[in-house]
């Protein structure tokens, strides 16, 4: 039997004016009645049918949800909780910029590539904005879960869940290791490396032009002032996205490489590099 594994696929969507009121009050709505559960319901409680018993029809009744986008917002608390744990912390507030959906109040349709999703007042059908990726993914699938989103843009994603079948698991004694760093991304123990040259440049590119813009900020008037800060918010993410390119790139061509060659890939122990790394200075490097 084939086992299977989940994968997001992340489509714009085509959201007029008027429609996006609706999305976000929903969004204002759904993380409302999170706040009220996580505030109303004990601490330690994460088990989602004795939540459910204990909470629904006041969800129902003082937020004026349907019956399914109430019990998905019993079920994120839940689950957020669990993840809180893990990490030893407690679940403070819910933003609202997202909504989760199943099958009941989610549908999707390939025929004129669009999605259907209950809101509060209404079931909206909305057209995907997407390319030829995320339609080889989703072309012959039916999708039955969903995450609606709105991101720091402004724009608005639908998150389509899809569980894609997964090759068995090949044996093979042939082993390619990989060893990781800061002056080189990766070696491996056939010798073949990829320099961190590219991405050190950038790092002193983007450190140089944003001192540039903080000094015109600091003398300028308040006009330039504000434009400065519209610069740098343009501005934040660039780096990490080039840098989270430049590893996917890497990454890539290592797995091709070891497939190729019918070989499993070690990966030097990472335990704790975060703190070995972060002591050594950001200097520049020519």
């Amino acid at each position: 039997m084939l086992e299977s594994q989940p994968i997001t696929v992340a489509c714009k969507l085509q959201v007029a004016n008027t429609l996006a009121k609706e999305i976000d009050e929903t969004m204002m709505v759904f993380a409302c009645a999170c706040d009220w559960v996580n505030q109303n319901t004990p601490e330690k409680m994460t088990n989602k049918t004795a939540m459910q018993s204990l909470v629904y029809q006041d969800v129902r009744v003082n937020f004026g949800l349907s019956s399914n986008l109430a019990i998905q917002a019993i079920r994120r608390v839940c689950a957020n909780r669990k993840t809180a744990k893990q990490k030893g912390k407690k679940v403070k507030e819910f933003k609202p910029t997202s909504i989760s959906y199943d099958a009941r109040i989610f549908s999707f349709r390939e025929s004129d590539w669009t999605v259907s999703v209950k809101l509060l007042n209404s079931r909206q059908r909305i057209k995907l904005l997407i390319g030829n990726y995320q339609i080889g993914l989703l072309k012959s699938k039916n999708p039955t879960s969903a995450t609606l989103v709105k991101r720091k843009s402004g724009n608005y994603y639908i998150h389509i869940t899809l569980d894609e079948p997964t090759q068995p698991e090949a044996k093979t004694d042939k082993v390619l290791g990989v060893d990781l760093g800061r002056t080189d991304i990766a070696t491996t123990s056939e010798g073949e490396s990829w320099s961190g040259k590219q991405i050190t440049a950038k790092r002193n590119h983007y450190a140089k032009l944003r001192t540039t813009i903080q000094k015109k900020a600091s003398k300028g008037t308040r006009s330039s002032r504000r434009r400065c800060r519209q610069l740098l918010a343009r501005l934040s993410g660039k780096e990490r996205r080039f840098q989270k390119h430049i590893n996917h790139e890497i990454s890539r061509q290592l797995v091709n490489n070891a497939v190729t060659n019918k070989q499993a890939i070690a990966i030097e122990d990472l335990t704790g590099i975060r703190e070995r790394t972060n002591r050594k200075p950001r200097s520049k490097k020519r």
